[in-house]
């Protein structure tokens, strides 16, 4: 009997450590295919945002057309 209830409890933790492990790699799979978005600073406001919703006039990155338009802000 204690045999038996050896068994069971080994294959259990067996199946049970194969599911957390293939649910792990499927978390990686999906983790990799997204990019993660760049984050970038306003130079007139320094408000951060994303890359993709940002403007950039050489190596600055803006806000809005009318904070591209103003230029940098004062440096704090």
């Amino acid at each position: 009997m204690v045999r038996l209830l050896f068994w069971i409890a080994l294959i259990a933790a067996a199946f049970w450590l194969w599911r957390k492990f293939k649910a792990s790699n499927a978390a990686t799979q999906n983790n990799s295919l997204e990019d993660p978005l760049k984050m970038v600073r306003c130079a007139h406001c320094g408000v951060h945002l994303p890359s993709d919703r940002a403007l950039h006039r050489g190596a600055q990155w803006y806000c809005s057309q009318a904070h591209l338009e103003q230029g940098p802000g004062a440096q704090r």
